[in-house]
């Protein structure tokens, strides 16, 4: 964190990820509690020299500089404070001859979890907003269990194997497995099918269920036994999220409280019901052979909520909410690795594995690793914002938000156009999402463009050299901001008109953009138009000059602007809002 960084977050916002102490002479005890609190969720600062006084940040400044930092990296490694050793980075800034001490303390791993003090896991905590808070019995649980090699879905159920499973789900899981492995033995039976892929093992001499195959395929009676609250509750809200009111009702509504397999049958037939585009699909396999994007989307989305749910969690279902602008998915349960490995290629941790490989096998689900990319690739496609993915480290909660809006937006073209800049593709989608978000890390440049991590870089480099990104250095990692002199133009600044960048366009203009693919001229353009004559120059001057100057349209003779043949046709980006147009007209 540099000073300038620091500057912006004193201005008295609250910040889960940064704690300010005055801690002048000694380090205070509370200090303690959120190395704690910010190993055990997402990481954050932990800022010397400054106190808070009625609301505000003040720089005091650390007096017994050596001191404080010699005591504070001491009890870091100290087995009497911490129960393992923390890292931390450290640096010292100074500030008007005041210096602040700067400790950034990472997140440790799941198997290192809770860090806690004094030798009593009861002093354990977690970062909730702003400030620390004291695990409860029940987090501190949810902790231990998931420091554990062994998975929740992989324990034993005593039920008996011959009455707890749901005839019609094993079957159509067979059938479907069987289409897709002709090579393997479709005659087994149930009882001999199960075992094959760990679903039943034998435990002191008998046969038990496997907590993921009582999910997968139990009847009603058992899976309430082993899950006493619903599988996911699936919402349509006839309102945007923002304007959704408290007392709100939703329009139509799913609570799923049967296994896996048929909570996956309802789920399709309430998405179908909903879906923008209506489309049906084959009952038999659930799935359709020409699938459009957003029905990847949702199979994917809705499969990875039932794959990755917390089911030791008997308190929270999972949750779908279909708004107007945006369909949010909600899971008990947080992602085991940090959501900037989400895009990342390979093989990742799974909260059930058993059950995340059983969806897999029937071709219900990506490879693994690949879901979440699979997710993004499909918005990507659709021209739309990148999903949200809110990893909660404290809740032990995961949510995915699905926009529906439009990266490249007509106000983002004028943007790019009165610019004067030629990016590429990718460029612009990424320059797109600056504009949208203000700032960008790398994971963010890999969601838009789709990119590996080495040339998603430079796309991003190749804006910085452009002045339209700078790049920050900073922890845990670096990010690129959306440059100074462009902030008034997608912020305040450009809505209230005083941004010298054309923000929209009027009829005229539209109906010039709509006829100007080839070259025409000025005569010409009036009379597609339906501009009368004597209205010429106002024309020239109130319709096409703010779209020459906005490079939206230009003269095929710029050398020559009075030249009796001269004729005007739409530059790359004219023809890209033309285009848009047409298509939102096709729709």
């Amino acid at each position: 964190m540099n000073l300038d960084e620091l500057q912006e977050r004193l201005k008295g916002f609250e910040w889960n990820d940064v704690e300010f102490k005055a801690a002048q002479t000694n380090v205070p005890k509370n200090a303690y509690e959120t190395v704690s609190a910010f190993s055990n969720t997402s990481g954050g600062w932990l800022v010397f020299g400054v106190e808070e006084k009625g609301g505000q940040f003040e720089i005091v400044g650390v007096i017994e500089v050596d001191k404080v930092q010699n005591d504070f990296l001491s009890a870091l490694r100290s087995k009497e404070k911490f129960n393992r050793v923390i890292e931390t980075q450290s640096s010292l800034v100074n500030h008007n001859n005041k210096t602040l001490l700067i400790f950034y303390i990472p997140e440790v791993h799941r198997r290192e979890k809770p860090v806690f003090l004094y030798g009593d896991i009861r002093q354990s905590f977690i970062r909730s907003g702003a400030g620390d808070m004291r695990c409860s019995d029940t987090e501190v649980k949810r902790f231990l269990r998931e420091a554990s090699d062994e998975r929740y879905d992989s324990g034993t159920a005593t039920f008996d194997i011959t009455t707890c499973f749901e005839a019609d789900s094993l079957r159509w899981y067979r059938s479907q497995f069987n289409a897709l492995h002709p090579e393997r033995d479709s005659s087994i039976s149930d009882l001999e099918f199960l075992p094959n892929w760990g679903l039943v093992v034998e435990q002191d001499g008998r046969l038990l269920p496997t907590r993921a195959s009582i999910l997968l395929f139990g009847t009603q009676r058992a899976l309430i036994q082993l899950l006493p609250r619903p599988v996911v509750d699936s919402q349509y809200i006839h309102a945007r999220r923002e304007d959704e009111l408290p007392d709100e009702r939703w329009a139509d509504r799913l609570v799923v409280e049967t296994n896996l397999m048929q909570a996956w049958s309802s789920l399709v037939d309430f998405f179908s019901r909903h879906a923008e585009h209506p489309f049906q699909i084959d009952p038999a396999t659930l799935q359709r052979q020409e699938m459009p994007p957003e029905y990847l989307v949702f199979r994917e989305a809705a499969i990875n909520l039932l794959i990755h749910q917390d089911y030791a969690d008997a308190g929270r279902s999972g949750l779908i909410r279909f708004f107007r602008d945006q369909t949010a998915f909600f899971n008990s349960g947080d992602a085991f690795i940090p959501s900037d490995e989400l895009l990342d290629p390979g093989d990742k941790e799974l909260r059930n594995p058993t059950i995340a490989n059983a969806f897999r096998r029937i071709g219900l689900s990506e490879a693994a690793g690949t879901g979440v990319n699979s997710i993004f690739k499909s918005w990507r496609k659709m021209g739309l914002i990148p999903p949200i993915i809110n990893n909660d480290r404290a809740k032990k909660s995961f949510e995915l938000i699905l926009l529906k809006e439009a990266l490249l937006s007509e106000t983002q073209l004028l943007l790019e156009a009165g610019l004067g800049v030629h990016l590429t593709e990718p460029e612009a989608a990424v320059f797109a999402y600056a504009c949208h978000q203000g700032r960008l890390h790398m994971v963010d440049v890999k969601a838009v463009t789709g990119l590996a991590t080495d040339r998603a870089r430079e796309v991003a480099n190749r804006l910085v050299v452009q002045g339209l990104l700078v790049n920050v250095d900073a922890l845990p990692a670096p990010y690129y901001q959306l440059a100074e002199h462009l902030r008034a133009m997608t912020g305040p600044a450009a809505q209230n008109g005083s941004s010298p960048i054309l923000h929209e366009l009027n009829e005229a203009q539209w109906k010039v953009i709509e006829v100007a693919d080839s070259p025409r001229t000025l005569g010409l353009l009036m009379d597609l138009v339906g501009i009368k004559r004597p209205l010429r120059i106002d024309f020239k001057q109130n319709v096409l000059q703010p779209l020459i100057q906005g490079h939206i349209l230009r003269l095929t003779l710029p050398d020559q602007p009075n030249n009796p043949r001269q004729n005007y046709i739409l530059t790359e980006i004219g023809q890209k809002l033309r285009q848009r147009r047409l298509n939102r007209v096709a729709r």
